[in-house]
């Protein structure tokens, strides 16, 4: 099993997470390695937790399948449950995102494309849209001051 952690200095919101629902698919990306010879693909992968694709010679069904180019092994990984919201914490502390049984294969990166959201601390305030690819600020309306999501640090730990 793996997790994705996070630790980020978020100021003003809390609950952060991925847009992730089954009419609206969230695709984590990842860089991805081999387990058998140790290479890592050199293009970054997606995965949907609602995406189930079928594993070769009838062994089930995993939210990804991958095939190594170097030594042609088979490896597959599914997201264990949905994601776990960020809770605002001072000091920022690590925090598990997300979840993985990982069969032959780790991830070793990754990148936060896609839409997160996050709620006002004092507010209740709904922020959409969240670009986490860099550090995000925004005006919360109704609390009358500046939001931000900052330092984000992601780890992928064994656990």
């Amino acid at each position: 099993m793996l997790t994705l952690t996070l630790t980020a200095d978020l100021t003003g919101v809390t609950e952060l997470r991925p847009d992730d629902t089954e009419g609206d698919n969230f695709w984590y990306t990842f860089k991805v390695q081999c387990g058998s010879c140790r290479e890592t693909h050199p293009n970054f992968v997606n995965i949907s937790r609602f995406e189930m694709n079928e594993m070769s010679g009838s062994r089930g069904e995993a939210n990804f399948v991958w095939k190594c180019k170097f030594c042609k092994r088979e490896s597959s990984a599914t997201i264990t449950a949905p994601p776990i919201a960020y809770q605002q914490a001072s000091p920022p502390t690590r925090q598990k995102i997300l979840e993985f049984d990982c069969r032959g294969l780790e991830f070793t990166e990754f990148k936060p494309e896609g839409n997160w959201l996050a709620t006002g601390i004092e507010s209740g305030s709904k922020f959409t849209e969240i670009d986490l690819t860099d550090d995000w600020f925004d005006y919360d309306e109704k609390a009358g001051e500046e939001v931000s999501i900052k330092d984000l640090k992601w780890e992928i730990r064994r656990n």
